[in-house]
């Protein structure tokens, strides 16, 4: 299972069934991808709190700035409740 193949399955049939595949993928070779997608589907479900934990871990562990602050940048729009 591949990180692309959960966030496809996620714009079909939903965040909560890209959040369920993607428990399914070894993680250790995507890096802050994993955590980034996460908080994406997080956010489409609304839950805001743990979505802007992810980004901000996931901006805390890649070495590219460009993608730190657009991962800060979500993290910090979304509402804090």
């Amino acid at each position: 299972m591949t990180l692309n193949r959960a966030v496809a399955i996620a714009n079909v049939d939903g965040a909560a069934a890209g959040l369920e595949l993607i428990e399914s993928i070894d993680a250790s070779s995507l890096g802050h991808r994993v955590d980034a997608v996460r908080a994406h589907l997080l956010e489409r479900l609304g839950e805001f709190q743990e979505a802007k934990a992810l980004y901000l871990q996931a901006a805390s562990t890649t070495d590219n700035t460009a993608e730190q602050r657009y991962l800060e940048e979500r993290a910090a729009r979304l509402p804090s409740s």
